[in-house]
């Protein structure tokens, strides 16, 4: 489906995307944990919050259930917009199921900017011709992460699938246990990252008052680090006013 757009520009601020006059900004986010408070709703409401008021579509393919987010529009297939952003995921790349193919085509033709976390980023590559593959284990915990032009940055991941082939995509980052941490497309306005920039102190205390982690998994993250966020690991680098 490719995806109609109207023209809008964007100013990046300090701490968020803000519009130029009074344009509001159309969030498609294809929301792949719906049915989850911390790690769904708070995770979403979370990324959100580094833009500026913008009107928000819900778009679930994987589940009929879902957590009342008390925010956004659920829809019930893709809507025209002005940004993608495509979340994690309990489902595995490595595993297809059927819902997936309808995300494929729309990376594979949407005409607007398209961010991926976590799941997003495997979704991405798969579908643009890269492949991913499931790990032995689990990795989870905070890492460092190197980009090419030689920033060094901690982020939270948790994860078994990674990408192995990055396809069309140019890998820009990566860490010790994950060689594809983040890519680019060379021609279109797509940026995607392994790690989970969403993952701030808030929705890890969510996390676990809602029963969706213990207080011993929540070791694993250890937040004291300076850990790069949403508008530094995908709203800044994409530029979306250059493709607008």
């Amino acid at each position: 489906m490719v995806l109609n757009h109207q023209p809008c520009r964007y100013l990046l601020s300090t701490k968020k995307f803000s519009l130029w006059g009074d344009y509001e900004m159309h969030i498609l986010v294809v929301d792949l944990l719906a049915e989850r408070v911390a790690f769904g709703r708070s995770g979403v409401k979370e990324i959100l919050s580094h833009f500026l008021n913008p009107q928000v579509s819900l778009w679930s393919p994987h589940t009929t259930e879902r957590v009342d987010y008390g925010f956004g529009t659920v829809v019930e297939s893709p809507v025209s917009c002005d940004l993608i952003i495509i979340t994690g995921s309990k489902r595995n790349v490595s595993m297809w199921e059927n819902w997936m193919d309808d995300v494929s085509r729309l990376i594979q033709t949407a005409e607007v900017p398209i961010m991926g976390i976590c799941f997003g980023h495997q979704i991405i590559a798969a579908s643009l011709g890269g492949k991913v593959e499931r790990a032995d284990k689990n990795s989870a915990g905070v890492c460092e992460v190197q980009y090419n032009d030689g920033k060094v940055v901690n982020a939270v991941f948790t994860h078994q699938d990674h990408v192995v082939d990055a396809g069309e995509l140019e890998v820009i980052a990566s860490a010790e246990h994950c060689k594809i941490a983040a890519c680019r497309h060379p021609h279109r306005p797509i940026l995607s990252v392994q790690f989970h920039p969403e993952a701030v102190q808030s929705v890890l205390d969510d996390a676990i008052e809602c029963g969706e982690m213990t207080p011993i998994e929540r070791q694993q993250f250890d937040l004291s680090q300076d850990i790069i966020n949403t508008t530094e690991s995908l709203l800044a680098p994409l530029r979306i006013g250059d493709y607008i």
